[in-house]
Formats: structure tokens, C-alpha cells, sequence
């Protein structure tokens, strides 16, 4: 073949091939704002993503530093709070990050509340334990090791968690009873005031003829011998007349702590005996 039909037949395939040429050029032109565009917003989501988590920890330790001041707030509730800060800050973190990409968080936060509300929907009695527990913490109207009484159950609060409380009753039996049911109720704390002390009386008969200065003297002795009468008010002897004539009423006032008062009785009678002070009536 002639070689100017030869060159004139290689003009397409020139053609063909710098117009494949040009639209790889084209596209790598587009291309470059794309990658530069999202290669910026990626680095950008980085640097928000780090700035979060730092921020989050500094706002948690924050928390927990500020409400540590406060003495009512206990160490449970200090922690639930510092990570409740916590996760506000990496919810906030993330959706910025969404919203580097063009995201439109306006709709995901739409679909977050849609779905908070129908968990809390399901859960409401756990959430309202919760929300109980939060305020038993705060508010205090109990301790660790108070006697209490709540809705007809008495025990001794052994734990108090964001959840439920936990009481033993005085026969050593575990009592769980959820938050809401002890925050919605009339609550009593025996542990509150000091109880009152528990009054005893002691009364026999001595010979009109006694030494009443020194029966007096030795049965406040007695008395006082006894731990589980209290010194304050301290125990009282004093003397009574009935019909008999030949004989005195020795009336011994006490009190006790605990309520021993009939076990008391009993052993100061015996100590009465054993010191040879008549306890009954005299014979003729």
C-alpha cells in the first residue's frame, strides 16, 4: 500500500485514542476537587473525632470533680452524672463528624428522639426506678445501716444502688424493693432520732424497821451494777406505804436502752436475794 494511504488510515485510531485521552484528563479533573473537598472534611472529622474524645473525658472529670465538693452526693451518683456528661459530648462529637460529610443531622436526630421515646416507652418503669434513685441519692432521706419501714416492710438498708434498695429484716431475710416504690411512699427512719429509753419498775416490801438509808444505798448499787441500766436518767429508790403497816414499798425506777426491761427485773430480783434484802411481804 502506498504509505500515504497507510498514515491516512492510522488518523482514527490517533483520534480515538486522544479522545480517550481527554476524558481521562477530564475525570481526573473532576476528580481532584472531590478528593481535595472530602480529603479536607476527612481530615477535619479526624481532628473533630480526637478533639471530642478529649473533650469528653476533660468534661467527665470536671463533673465529677465539681460534685465532689458537695457532700450529699455520693460517689454513685457522682459517676453517673460524670459519664452522663461524658456521653452528651460524644453524642455531639459524632454528629459534627456526620455533618463534615453532609450529613443532615437534623433527620438522624429526629430518628434518635423517635427511638430514645419508644425505649423509654418500654422501659418506663426501669427509667422511673432510675429517676427515683437519682433523687434518693441526691436528697438522702436515708443512710447506710438506718432502720427503716416502707410500705409495711422493716429492715436495715444494707445498699442503696441507682436501681433498688436493698434492706435485711431483723431475721435476716433480703429485702429488694425497686426505687419507685420507695421514693413514691411515706417512708419512716427509725434511725432518725435516738429512741427513747425503755422505763422499769421494781417494788417489794421491807420491814418498817429497816435500815431505809442502807436498803436505798445498796439497791442503787445493785442497780447501777447492771450495764443495761443507763446512768442517765440514772436509776431511782424510793419508798411507798400500802395498807400494811408493818411494812414499806420499795419502788426502784430504771431505764434501759434496749428493750430488756423484764430480763432486767428478773436479774436484779435475784441480785436482791443474793444480797439478802427481803423481797416480799414480812411474816409475823
Amino acid at each position: 500500500m502506498h504509505p500515504t494511504l497507510t498514515a491516512l488510515a492510522d488518523v482514527p485510531v490517533l483520534n480515538s485514542v486522544d479522545q480517550k485521552t481527554q476524558a481521562v484528563l477530564v475525570s481526573l479533573n473532576a476528580l481532584v476537587p472531590w478528593v481535595v473537598t472530602n480529603g479536607v472534611n476527612l481530615l477535619a472529622a479526624v481532628l473533630i473525632l480526637l478533639a471530642g474524645l478529649w473533650l469528653s473525658g476533660k468534661v467527665g472529670g470536671m463533673v465529677a470533680t465539681l460534685l465532689a465538693r458537695t457532700p450529699q452526693f455520693d460517689a454513685m451518683l457522682r459517676g453517673f452524672f460524670s459519664s452522663l456528661a461524658r456521653y452528651a459530648v460524644l453524642t455531639l462529637t459524632v454528629l459534627a463528624v456526620l455533618a463534615q460529610f453532609g450529613i443532615q443531622t437534623a433527620s438522624l436526630v429526629a430518628v434518635i428522639g423517635a427511638a430514645g421515646l419508644a425505649i423509654g416507652l418500654a422501659l418506663q418503669g426501669t427509667l422511673s426506678s432510675l429517676a427515683a434513685g437519682v433523687m434518693l441519692l441526691i436528697f438522702r432521706p436515708f443512710k447506710i445501716g438506718d432502720k427503716v419501714q416502707v410500705g409495711g416492710v422493716t429492715g436495715t438498708v444494707r445498699d442503696l444502688s441507682l436501681f433498688w434498695t436493698e434492706l435485711i429484716s431483723d431475721d435476716q431475710i433480703q429485702i429488694i424493693i425497686p426505687n419507685n416504690g420507695v421514693w413514691g411512699q411515706a417512708l419512716r427512719n427509725m434511725s432518725i432520732h435516738a429512741a427513747p429509753p425503755h422505763a422499769g419498775e421494781l417494788r417489794f416490801r421491807i420491814p418498817e424497821t429497816s435500815d431505809l438509808d442502807g436498803v436505798a444505798e445498796a439497791v442503787r448499787r445493785l442497780a447501777m451494777a447492771d450495764q443495761r441500766i443507763l446512768a442517765i436518767p440514772a436509776p431511782t429508790v424510793l419508798f411507798d406505804r400500802t395498807g400494811d403497816q408493818r411494812a414499806l414499798d420499795v419502788v426502784v425506777g430504771f431505764a434501759t436502752a434496749d428493750d430488756v426491761v423484764p430480763a432486767v427485773k428478773s436479774d436484779l430480783i435475784r441480785a436482791l436475794h443474793r444480797a439478802g434484802l427481803p423481797t416480799g411481804a414480812p411474816t409475823d
